[in-house]
């Protein structure tokens, strides 16, 4: 964690005016990347790219890389807010609902006074149209935030932060996927004595079976078999 506060740190002090890009994912997103060609090309143009789960994280430590830990997005943020809470750095926050935004921004001013929250916006319940998706990009310029952390599920949010991160005048753009809903209180988080097992997934499917029963029981087991296939050399992969 201290690598990824080091590094986001040098980004919002760049003397560049290049938006960069941080993905968040668990097994979700590399089982996306390996069946959509886009979501692939997007993976690959990260900046950095953090294990938001267990799964990548056995998977690396299984290909050679040593010292990848779990990396929950949650926790990302909660380190951001209290760095931007010691610099005063700023944030804009795309996604989730309005009721949701309130919530989180009653929480955030609480606990963390001195980040600054640059701008907030719920998208409408239908799909953006370009001109839309443009003046969102403007209000977010406007408000001068030194991150845009986005909130539109995987694969949605990091689609559009690559989509978009050209015209981004914040310094990094981060996919956050259900962050907004714990800061706010609408979404319990696990207890850390579950995570660090590797068992989030099962509580959170507990907890939202409607939302997150196909992706843990459905893409999941297809996700350990291709393990297996590239494991035992029986198929290899990009």
């Amino acid at each position: 964690m201290d690598d990824v506060r080091r590094t986001l740190e040098e980004w919002i002090n760049a003397d560049d005016d290049k938006c960069r890009q941080l993905l968040v994912t668990g097994f979700h997103g590399l089982f996306r990347a390996y069946k959509d060609e886009y979501y692939r090309k997007v993976a690959r143009s990260a900046d950095l790219w953090i294990p938001d789960g267990i799964a990548p994280v056995l998977l690396a430590r299984l290909n050679g890389l040593k010292g990848v830990e779990r990396t929950p997005g949650m926790d990302v943020m909660k380190m951001y807010m209290e760095l931007a809470n010691e610099k005063g750095y700023s944030s804009f926050f795309y996604g989730e609902t309005r009721q949701v935004l309130d919530k989180m921004k009653e929480n955030l001013e609480k606990d963390y006074p001195n980040h600054k929250i640059a701008g907030m916006y719920a998208p409408p319940f239908k799909a953006v149209s370009e001109e839309e998706d443009e003046k969102i990009v403007g209000m977010i310029n406007d408000s001068r935030a030194d991150i845009v952390w986005i909130g539109l599920g995987l694969p949605k949010q990091d689609i559009w932060g690559y989509k978009r991160k050209e015209q981004l005048k914040a310094k990094a753009v981060i996919g956050i996927g259900a962050a907004f809903g714990f800061i706010a209180g609408e979404v319990d988080r696990c207890p850390d004595w579950i995570g660090k097992n590797g068992f989030e997934w099962a509580y959170r499917l507990a907890k939202e079976p409607d939302k997150l029963w196909k992706r843990d029981l459905v893409e999941a087991p297809q996700f350990l078999w291709h393990v297996f296939l590239e494991r035992t050399g029986l198929k290899k992969y990009e």
